[in-house]
């Protein structure tokens, strides 16, 4: 049960970064908006809570500096609109 569980939050952060990606190359939304640097944090999180479990330590990089590149941009968006 508990793989089941891990496996579809590993999912569920894969579609929704391809969704992510999706709407910012049709254009839907802007590649510094809320929406999708949001996406790109909670996608990032789902797959650091998978890639952990499978320990698969390069993937677990790649998405913690993922996160960390939402967290940047959110921030200085933040800070911006001050």
């Amino acid at each position: 049960m508990e793989r089941t569980i891990i496996d579809i939050i590993g999912w569920t952060g894969t579609i929704l970064y391809l969704l992510a990606y999706g709407l910012v190359s049709a254009k839907k939304i802007e590649s510094d908006s809320w929406t999708y640097q949001g996406m790109n944090f909670v996608a990032g999180a789902m797959l650091i809570i998978n890639t952990l479990y499978l320990r698969a330590y390069p993937s677990v990089g790649l998405n913690i500096a993922w996160v960390g590149i939402a967290v940047v941009t959110l921030a200085n968006k933040k800070r911006n609109s001050g």
